[in-house]
């Protein structure tokens, strides 16, 4: 491209026939080989870009060096010589070419950087023009495949020579080590820029499974997973991809191991101050169940927030219960706030809670007394589990299982699942404790007597302890009920009383008790061991109790 320039004497008119004479004057006066100058870039082509040095043609830098370079740009360039069009072959290399042996022995002996240009792919590697043909092995090329090594040629590049055999006229170079050094300088200077707590832009490069790599402009940092996000259980792919330009804090720098940390997540307010400050002791909230572990489960109450449920908060009534068997991951449940720490940021919460507790009804709906039924849900050596619905265990001790034989385990009379009816025996809110009976269900002795007989009926016993006005009486095996003295009589005439006496009397010697004993006399004094008529003042089925009066 040419660029007049009126102030330039090769300007002047002149024959066609001096016009070269004067214009390699010119350029002979005007710039030597290796000379370096600054130039504007004035055009973008796929070729390259043109650069405007100040001279009649303008000058190109390969397209494989023009990189990022736009119309307008200022930079300072090399001129390595003209092409066939006179156009100025410009590199933005600094260091020269050697010309001659002299000069690769100069570069070899000081282990200077030189310049030199790609030929062509070789085996083994690449041939590279310094000023004499080298050889440069491709493992000392910086490329890592072999597309890498074919875009090398015909580019300019910088490397130093490893290799210098005057004699044999072999020439061998090294690219990678230029590269590592400028990458080591990179590096140092980028490090001395970062300061701890500061917020910079970078370039995601990597993810690993741990985390992302991001480039800080010459120096690498990682960001953690963990420092993603506050939410838990993301994969550092869910929140960036490679080729992400990102704003991230500088967490902590090493200076001997240059380890750098970044957090992303710190650039956003902490939900834990803004959820933790809504939550009391005792409040009601609604979470997703976000993972289940041994010991319990956590619930996210908000992105970022996690409380825990601990397995002995999760049922009321069962004892070494399994927190998969009562929630599941993903699942929403409402739980109770039971405390919770700032300082260490944990939230402790119950399900059982918010469920209700069972026992607050438990007296009232199971008496002592009351029959109940179940299902048998263990046995153990002692006694059998029976579950009474919402939560309410209760157990019978073996000894209250049957009253007709001796049993040595449970086993023996019942199995599991099997529906049984028992007896509340005893009910402890304060130790969540219901004592049922099985074989007080059993018919007894008391209860068919019971059935036999009412209030009204005269019947006969036996005095088993007396005691002022009261006196103890056994109307049959096991039946043992209290009896009142009976009221004083008025006395009436001799006969009607003497025929009184006597018809009482034949009444009472008429009573048989088991044995066939005749009762004793009405007007005769209580005694233990006497047999009496007794009238039956009151009956209770469900207490089992009965009340007498002696005649």
């Amino acid at each position: 491209m040419i660029r007049p320039n009126v102030s330039d004497p090769a300007e002047a008119p002149v024959s066609d026939s001096s016009f070269g004479d004067i214009l390699t004057e010119f350029e002979q006066a005007h710039h030597a080989g290796g000379q370096t100058v600054e130039g504007t870039v004035v055009s973008i082509t796929p070729d390259g870009a043109f650069v405007d040095i100040g001279r009649k043609m303008d000058g190109m830098v390969p397209a494989a060096a023009a990189g990022k370079l736009k119309p307008g740009d200022r930079l300072l360039v090399t001129i390595r010589g003209r092409d066939q069009e006179g156009i100025y072959q410009l590199s933005t290399i600094k260091v020269e070419t050697p010309r001659d042996w002299s000069g690769l022995e100069a570069a070899f002996a000081n282990k200077s950087t030189i310049s030199g240009t790609v030929l062509e792919v070789v085996k083994g590697g690449l041939r590279v023009d310094v000023g004499m043909r080298a050889f440069m092995p491709a493992s000392r090329s910086g490329a890592r495949e072999q597309a890498d090594l074919d875009k090398l040629v015909g580019q300019e590049i910088e490397c130093r020579i490893t290799k210098l055999d005057t004699a044999s006229e072999d020439v061998v170079v090294d690219r990678r080590v230029i590269l590592e050094e400028r990458e080591k300088q990179s590096k140092q200077e980028a490090f001395g820029r970062l300061q701890e707590g500061s917020v910079v832009r970078g370039t995601v490069r990597s993810l690993m499974d741990f985390g992302a790599f991001v480039d800080l402009g010459g120096v690498d940092g990682l960001l953690h997973v963990s420092d993603m996000s506050y939410s838990r259980g993301v994969k550092p792919s869910d929140i960036v991809a490679i080729g992400d330009e990102i704003d991230v804090k500088i967490l902590k720098i090493n200076p001997e191991t240059h380890k750098i940390a970044l957090g992303l997540k710190q650039l956003s307010p902490d939900p834990w101050e803004q959820t933790v400050a809504q939550l009391e002791p005792g409040s009601r909230v609604t979470g997703k169940i976000s993972r289940v572990a041994d010991f319990g489960a956590f619930v996210e109450l908000a992105p970022g927030v996690e409380g825990l449920i601990h397995v002995s908060e999760m049922s009321w009534m069962k004892k070494n219960v399994r927190a998969v068997d009562v929630v599941k991951a993903g699942e929403m449940v409402q739980v109770v706030v039971l405390g919770v720490n700032p300082t260490e940021k944990r939230i402790a919460l119950g399900l059982k809670q918010a469920l209700g507790d069972p026992w607050d009804e438990a007296l009232k709906k199971y008496p002592v007394g009351a029959t109940v039924e179940g299902s048998v849900t263990s046995l153990a050596k002692f006694g059998a589990f029976v579950d009474l619905g919402d939560g309410i265990e209760g157990m019978v001790h073996i000894g209250d299982i049957s009253k007709d034989k001796r049993l040595n385990h449970p086993n023996e009379a019942l199995k599991m699942g099997e529906r049984v009816k028992a007896q509340v025996l005893e009910a402890d809110k304060e130790r969540r404790r219901l004592r049922l009976g099985i074989k007080q269900l059993e018919p007894t002795s008391i209860d068919e007597y019971i059935a036999e007989h009412k209030a009204g009926d005269t019947v006969s016993g036996r005095i088993v302890e007396f005691s002022g006005q009261r006196a103890k009486i056994e109307l049959g095996e096991g039946v043992v009920a209290p009896a009142k003295m009976p009221a004083p009589k008025v006395k009436e005439s001799a006969p009607s009383a003497s025929k009184a006496d006597l018809s009482s009397l034949s009444a009472m010697l008429s009573a048989k008790w088991k044995s066939g004993g005749g009762a004793e006399p009405a007007d005769e004094a209580p005694r233990a061991g006497q047999i009496r008529s007794c009238r039956i003042l009151s009956i209770d089925p469900a207490t089992k109790k009965i009340e007498l009066e002696l005649l």
